[in-house]
């Protein structure tokens, strides 16, 4: 089969219009329109009070672009650029809460990245899951994808209408950016480019009825955080740090940004609490020790344990393989388990009057 050229692609979009009857074309940015195999993304650029106007071009895009021969699946992103806070595009174009069946949502997230966030999330859904509930885990960090090499995902997801088929690995359902787009394809979005898509990756998602969706948040506390913590019916937030002083600075804004949008902060992780050398066994604290604990019982946020830098779990991550799947028995995999049953007793003490009614009527076991 040919390749996919954008010549065929804007052929195919050829006299569709704006609302205003300005031709979509010419308002397509040069890097708004690209090809990932058989895969085609299109964002479209609007303002916040226009969106709902929007909402059919997106849906007339998408229909002409399938039509295409070669095209698996078309992505139709709308941005919102300008003044105004940016809309809940996503949910506007469904018409309905993509994640009515889906009890709780808990944001996995650090103040900066480069903490062990991805990974921390990754095995804190495989904890979970390993609870007996069912999980999805959305990877919502669109510059840095990193559940496609955690997981050992390969492929692209399969499309059911306008629905997107989330990917299986170790009992999770799964989505990423990662799995849209080439490995070496750079994302260079902007805020409002990237909310939107994350939001779309919610709502263009078949999730099916999930007890938890896991979402691997942006590292950092700005715009796309900030929007996706008011945008997305969380019931908690998990703040992942390692003990040193700059990590706990930026996890302390993490914390102030959840609480600033009432999401109730289920606990701190202490990642790369220390260092388990394997020649000799011994425990070096590379990034200090207990750091993190401290700082939970100062911010009364609970702990929900200490995570060390070991040599197998760098190794499983990469390998795509998860301590929490691949050796739950393990020192490693039973961290993980216990943090995820502490995650748990917060969820049912928190559900029982304290967050949004969303979320309230369910209980975990």
């Amino acid at each position: 089969m040919a390749e996919l050229s954008l010549g065929d692609l804007r052929r195919a979009l050829d006299g569709l219009t704006l609302p205003d009857g300005a031709p979509l074309l010419d308002a397509v940015q040069p890097t708004g329109l690209s090809v990932a195999g058989s895969r085609v993304n299109l964002t479209i650029t609007t303002t916040a009070d226009r969106a709902a106007a929007f909402a059919p071009v997106r849906a007339q895009a998408e229909a002409l672009l399938r039509r295409v021969p070669g095209v698996t699946h078309a992505f139709v992103v709308l941005t919102a650029d300008g003044a105004g806070p940016t809309p809940d595009l996503g949910r506007t174009a469904a018409k309905a809460d993509p994640l009515a069946g889906v009890r709780h949502v808990i944001a996995v997230a650090s103040g900066k990245g480069g903490v062990g966030k991805s990974t921390t999330a990754v095995n804190l859904a495989l904890g979970l899951r390993a609870l007996g509930l069912s999980v999805g885990i959305l990877d919502a960090d669109v510059h840095g994808p990193s559940l496609p090499t955690l997981l050992g995902l390969h492929g692209k997801p399969a499309a059911r209408g306008r629905k997107l088929v989330p990917m299986q690995a170790y009992g999770l359902r799964a989505m990423s950016m990662g799995l849209m787009v080439d490995a070496e394809t750079a994302m260079v979005w902007r805020g409002p480019m990237v909310m939107s898509a994350i939001t779309q990756m919610m709502a263009d998602v078949d999730w099916g009825a999930l007890d938890v969706l896991v979402v691997d948040m942006p590292p950092g506390t700005g715009d796309a955080q900030l929007a996706l913590a008011q945008g997305t019916p969380l019931s908690g937030a998990v703040i992942v740090s390692t003990p040193q002083d700059l990590s706990l600075i930026d996890a302390r804004r993490g914390i102030a940004m959840f609480r600033k949008v009432d999401v109730p902060i289920l606990g701190l992780v202490e990642n790369m609490s220390h260092f388990i050398c394997p020649d000799c066994g011994g425990d070096h604290a590379i990034f200090g020790h207990g750091g993190a604990q401290a700082e939970a019982d100062r911010l009364s946020v609970p702990f929900l344990g200490a995570v060390p830098l070991a040599m197998d779990l760098r190794a499983a991550s990469d390998a795509g393989r998860p301590v929490t799947a691949s050796d739950p028995d393990g020192p490693l995999g039973r961290i993980y388990q216990t943090m995820a049953r502490a995650v748990m007793a917060g969820l049912t003490h928190i559900t029982r009057g304290e967050i949004p009614a969303r979320t309230r009527q369910d209980t975990l076991p």
